[in-house]
């Protein structure tokens, strides 16, 4: 897919060569909640953002403990994964009001899973008719906010719950 301008991306591929093990460990082992881009910390899971969103508010909910299965998880860990994943749906209604949601994980490399090791759920904003020309005849998505912006939106929001 090709992008209009990313410049963002250089710190992450940089941060990359630097054989990071498991995106999702360092980010919930991290102090720092706005470079990670974690939205919410839970006792056994936690939501942060899609570093590459499909749309605006894409986030993902993952599990402290680095388990590839679902199956693998404790039930208080799967119950708090739902919990979370339905906040994440109330909160994006909020901010941005959208007309559906994807929600679903890709587990093993069969599934297309970018993160094999460890288990995630994507929860995806959608809109009615969301495929515009740029995506569609040009295989380009337009993200048209900041992810800071939107962890600033989502946390306050978070923060009311």
């Amino acid at each position: 897919m090709d992008h209009l301008w990313s410049p963002w991306r250089m710190k992450y591929m940089e941060q990359d060569n630097q054989k990071i093990e498991c995106i999702f460990c360092d980010a919930v082992r991290s102090n720092n909640d706005e470079e990670k881009l974690l939205v919410y910390r839970g006792k056994w899971s936690f939501v942060m953002l899609n570093r590459y969103p499909y749309t605006s508010g894409h986030v993902m909910v993952v599990p402290v403990l680095h388990k590839a299965l679902f199956e693998d998880l404790d039930e208080l860990t799967q119950l708090e994964l739902m919990q979370l994943i339905t906040q994440s749906t109330q909160v994006i209604r909020k901010v941005y009001q959208p007309d559906g949601f994807n929600i679903g994980a890709n587990i093993g490399n069969g599934s297309g899973a970018g993160v094999v090791g460890h288990l995630h759920f994507h929860v995806v904003p959608r809109w009615s008719g969301d495929s515009n020309f740029m995506s569609t005849i040009s295989s380009t998505r337009v993200i048209p906010e900041d992810l800071s912006q939107t962890l600033k939106k989502f946390k306050k929001i978070w923060s009311l719950k």
